[in-house]
């Protein structure tokens, strides 16, 4: 299969969560070609946040300590995830990393988390295709106040690096499997 890095699209229609990215404040969706994989969905997106460059986690611990001061959640790190936890234990409610899992189905799983400012929801999504499969990785962004729309002028161009990092990453990590 000729796996090339992850192109900008939008959330997939029928998804669980493309009902929420409309009027969101902000939305957007990467999407690659994968070998096929028939892991579970909660397995890949730890796959996929655990595959995060300490640079990232260095980042979110700076956010963390500047947000801290402004009365916001101090979220953790991106590969923060329970390692004696088994996947099948792993429950509607539960935290991974920095988010919480929010829905789990056969094709999809969507984390998010929720703050004063704004709710983020984030979903990786599996369609088989010829010859493997596609995931696509939408995130999803309604601000609920002035500090949201502050916060996101400041995390938009990041979250677009990172997201485009941990999916070549992961890419990188299931080519050496």
């Amino acid at each position: 299969m000729n796996r090339i890095g992850p192109t900008v699209t939008e959330p997939v229609v029928g998804s669980e969560i493309y009902p929420y990215s409309q009027g969101a404040s902000y939305h957007d969706a990467y999407r690659m070609l994968t070998p096929a994989n028939n892991d579970s969905m909660l397995k890949l997106a730890m796959q996929v946040l655990g595959s995060t460059p300490p640079w990232i986690n260095f980042l979110m611990l700076a956010r963390n300590k500047i947000v801290k001061q402004l009365g916001l959640k101090d979220l953790g790190g991106m590969s923060d995830v329970r390692r004696d936890k088994a996947i099948e234990d792993y429950r509607v409610g539960d935290r991974v990393g920095i988010f919480t899992l929010l829905y789990l189905a056969e094709n999809e799983v969507i984390l998010g988390d929720a703050d004063t400012h704004l709710e983020v929801r984030v979903s990786v999504y599996r369609q088989s295709v010829e010859r493997g499969c596609a995931l696509t990785v939408a995130t999803v962004v309604h601000n609920r106040n002035w500090l949201g729309r502050l916060y996101m002028v400041f995390v938009k161009p990041a979250h677009r690096v990172i997201v485009r990092v941990l999916l070549r990453r992961y890419l990188q990590i299931i080519a050496a499997m």
